[in-house]
């Protein structure tokens, strides 16, 4: 059966129709995306990721929204701290879209706003801190201001993960003069170390001092006490050999008396002799004057026991003496 030719092309632009319609009505959302759909203009709903449907004519896709986490590079600004020193910070944002309506329709430049927002906190975080507690307190920085900008950006249905500082630059002149302060402060560190090293060996050296004084001083009441031991020792040996040559004296041996006397004599001659304070001696000593001093003290001792003529020892015979005239 032959159509017309009229209605043949509208049958082929129904068609045609159809399928542009159905067309429009698919919607393929790519993942970390959401899409909204707006009717006559107006938000009505979300889609997310994977294949959706609208009603073609009626509703349309209004905004195609980044859900996952995105990064914005805050342009370097000059701010300056409480103790007026002016400083050039650069920061970096991280924020992650929540509610897609929300970041469409309650702000209309999300980047921007967030951008500006966090400039101005910027400022006024540095404004509050002196120059050394910002350039030492980095952390406590990012954190203030994250603070700041998460309640800023929550009505926008937007979660601010991370703010960072990434670089404080100072004026040269100022960089100039906290580099001379380094360099005094290290330079007063290395003179208190080198003082307190010099004390410490001053007190090991009085320490050693002390110790071979302890030492040096036992060792002389050591020495002491030996010497004393052996002049007593002396001593003793030195009554004991006196004893027996008195007790022979008493028993009549003259021999023992000239030989005490003898052994005195050459002592007290040695010392005579070796005098530090005398250079020529001159000592008539004979073999003949010894024994002529020793018959001395053989007639000395018989003068002592009386009649000339010394006791004599049990065991022995008698000796006869003729008696003096």
């Amino acid at each position: 059966m032959n159509l017309p030719f009229g209605l043949s092309v509208f049958a082929v632009g129904a068609a045609a129709l159809v399928i542009l319609t159905l067309a429009a009505g698919v919607k393929i959302v790519p993942q970390g995306y959401v899409y909204t759909v707006e009717r006559f203009g107006r938000y009505a709903r979300s889609l997310g990721a994977g294949l959706a449907l609208i009603v073609p004519f009626v509703e349309r896709v209004g905004r195609r929204v980044n859900v996952m986490e995105q990064v914005i590079d805050v342009p370097s600004q000059q701010a300056f701290t409480r103790d007026n020193a002016g400083v050039t910070i650069d920061a970096v944002v991280f924020y992650q879209v929540l509610d897609a309506a929300r970041a469409s329709y309650e702000v209309s430049n999300l980047d921007l706003a967030a951008t500006t927002l966090t400039m101005t906190n910027i400022r006024t975080v540095v404004g509050g801190m002196d120059l050394d507690q910002l350039l030492a307190h980095r952390d406590e920085i990012n954190e203030r201001l994250l603070r700041v900008m998460d309640a800023a950006a929550s009505p926008w249905g937007v979660k601010i993960n991370r703010i960072e500082i990434k670089d404080i630059l100072l004026p040269p002149d100022l960089a100039g003069a906290m580099a001379r302060q380094m360099k005094a402060e290290r330079e007063k560190r290395a003179s208190i170390l080198e003082a307190e090293g010099q004390r410490a060996a001053e007190i090991l050296r009085a320490e050693g001092r002390k110790q071979s004084a302890i030492l040096e001083s036992e060792g002389r009441k050591e020495a002491a006490f030996r010497d004393a031991e052996a002049r007593e020792r002396s001593a003793e040996a030195e009554a004991q050999a006196t004893g027996l040559v008195s007790r022979a004296i008493a028993e009549g041996d003259i021999a023992a008396a000239n030989f005490l006397v003898a052994e005195k004599y050459v002592d007290a001659v040695r010392a005579l002799a070796t005098a530090p304070n005398q250079r020529v001696v001159v000592v008539p000593i004979e073999a003949a004057a010894l024994a002529g001093t020793l018959g001395g003290i053989g007639e000395l001792t018989r003068s002592v026991f009386g009649d000339g003529t010394p006791p004599r020892r049990a065991g022995t015979p008698p000796n006869v003496t003729p008696p003096r005239a």
